[in-house]
């Protein structure tokens, strides 16, 4: 059974991540969008310092709502803040696991902390008051319903 995930709703502009990283990932996304490539990345980047626990995220629209997946695994909702915008959804996750070894002599204590943040762009304006959030193995989604589509309105000009 799937449990719900609180969501926030914000009206201020979301926050941008400075992870490195998270950067090089929308410099990345830029530079596709702008002068797509059929090969793939040019240089692999590795190392620890470009590794991220940013959940890798799914976006699909469909007729009266998106639906935003993420994998989350190792989170419980307890861990996870939501927030969502007429245009925007972020996600932060903060957890931290501790370890213990006493043997003899031999001490050892390892603390092991992540957070993550992620902001992505929605294709389209969803009613943030009506979003739903759902956690279960390691996935968490979110159902936006969109918004209800507005008429274009003429307006008279009135004499002053």
């Amino acid at each position: 059974m799937a449990t719900q995930v609180p969501v926030k709703k914000h009206a201020e502009k979301p926050e941008r991540s400075l992870h490195p990283a998270s950067m090089l990932g929308e410099m990345e996304r830029w530079a596709e969008e702008l002068f797509p490539r059929k090969w793939g990345r040019p240089l692999p980047v590795e190392g620890e310092f470009w590794r991220t626990t940013a959940p890798q995220i799914d976006v699909v629209e469909r007729d009266s709502e998106i639906e935003v997946c993420a994998t989350v695994a190792g989170f419980n909702k307890e861990d996870l803040d939501i927030s969502v915008t007429e245009n925007t959804v972020t996600l932060r996750g903060s957890r931290k696991s501790e370890e213990k070894e006493e043997k003899g002599d031999y001490f050892r204590r390892e603390i092991h902390a992540e957070d993550f943040m992620r902001t992505v762009r929605l294709p389209a304006p969803v009613d943030d008051t009506k979003a739903k959030a759902t956690i279960k193995d390691g996935m968490l989604k979110l159902l936006l319903p969109k918004q209800e589509k507005t008429e274009r309105h003429s307006l008279t000009i009135e004499d002053a």
